[in-house]
């Protein structure tokens, strides 16, 4: 189960709207990168993907996708992080 911070402590945390960085870690299939990518997309209508950046495990078994869009509410960000911790093949949340 995922431990999310409360919504009152990420606005004590955070001035919103702003940028906020999610990082996911999940097995690197074929296409884990563009669900993670789509969760995000789609929880903030967006029409362009949101700034990421991605590192593989050095065996390549894993993939770390760290993203960056702009929230703005800290409502937005738990329901980010709620689409994302159902995801298939995710191993780690942060």
């Amino acid at each position: 189960m995922l431990n999310l911070p409360s919504a009152e402590l990420l606005e004590l945390r955070h001035a919103f709207p702003c940028t906020y960085t999610f990082k996911v870690i999940g097995f690197a299939d074929a296409n884990f990168t563009a669900r993670v990518i789509a969760c995000v997309r789609d929880e903030l209508q967006l029409e362009q993907d949101p700034p990421y950046t991605l590192r593989s495990s050095p065996h390549g078994r894993h993939i770390a996708v760290t993203l960056e869009p702009h929230c703005q509410s800290s409502r937005q960000v738990l329901a980010i992080y709620g689409r994302l911790s159902g995801m298939d093949g995710l191993v780690m949340l942060l």
